[in-house]
């Protein structure tokens, strides 16, 4: 979750510009894809869950932490991508406080050799936002104003265009499934939350700081899949359904991004490890 979580997420960085990854081409792989490229037991993903159980983020409606939901959707999406012959898919889960499993999360993915990183988030809201209820015998809070997923990359990430680009094909891949991302991170509302939407489509959205997006050396995002202080949403977050859903969506993604990875590719997008070191 980003709201509840900014200072143990980020780190105060210059910003840098660069140019979004190329929507016609990704609609042109996505409508008539080519035979594939992609050798789905060498291409490796990462599913980094949010969060640790000593700093489990934020607290739903229901009372239940972030990091179990977080663990539940990752692992569901684990076996998706096994099963669809993505062999090499790894489940990284980290323990201790907030700050320092950030920075050990990322040392762990940079070790793995992977060719994607996702990382698993469910959402929240400022606390300013949130309204106070009784569930369970218990004061618990929260917000039914807002609701749906987010992405977000970080611009300080040395594989941008990559990242951009698996960005926008998860973003599609759920749209053309009935799913709506978040809009109030657009919103003056939000306060220092508010942030920056790149693909006003897909649902795209930067965020620079966020350590585990621009400390690793792969293409990266971070998938906010829902809203559980919204009340109704996190009762459609534990669904079989919705894990189902997101799962498929995440599939055609990484199936799209592995296909798109080939010699024309890395040729468009240049070298982006020099890029960053340059600035």
């Amino acid at each position: 979750m980003l709201t509840a979580s900014i200072v143990a997420l980020s780190l105060v960085v210059p910003l840098a510009v660069f140019e979004p990854a190329w929507p016609k081409e990704i609609e042109q792989a996505r409508s008539a894809p080519k035979p594939s490229k992609c050798d789905r037991s060498q291409f490796r993903v990462i599913l980094d869950v949010g969060h640790t159980v000593e700093a489990s983020g934020a607290i739903s409606a229901r009372n239940v932490p972030e990091y179990d939901f977080n663990l539940r959707l990752a692992t569901h999406l684990e076996q998706s991508l096994i099963e669809d012959g993505f062999n090499k898919t790894v489940l990284l889960v980290t323990g201790g406080r907030a700050r320092p499993s950030l920075f050990k999360r990322a040392a762990k993915a940079n070790g793995l050799s992977a060719n994607l990183l996702v990382s698993i988030h469910h959402d929240s809201v400022p606390d300013s936002l949130m309204e106070s209820w009784e569930f369970e015998g218990k004061e618990s809070h929260f917000s039914d104003r807002f609701t749906g997923h987010s992405i977000f990359v970080s611009y300080e990430n040395p594989q941008l265009d990559r990242s951009l680009l698996f960005g926008r094909l998860l973003g599609n891949e759920l749209k053309d499934r009935g799913l709506q991302y978040a809009r109030q991170y657009t919103q003056p509302i939000m306060g220092r939350y508010q942030r920056e939407l790149v693909d006003r489509e897909a649902g795209v959205y930067r965020f620079d700081q966020l350590i585990v997006l621009r400390k690793t050396q792969m293409p990266a995002v971070l998938f906010e899949a829902g809203s559980i202080i919204n009340r109704e949403e996190e009762l459609v977050m534990n669904s079989a359904e919705r894990l189902d859903l997101i799962s498929t969506s995440l599939k055609a993604a990484v199936r799209t991004f592995c296909n798109l990875t080939s010699p024309i590719l890395r040729a468009r997008t240049g070298n982006s490890a020099t890029r960053s070191s340059a600035r």
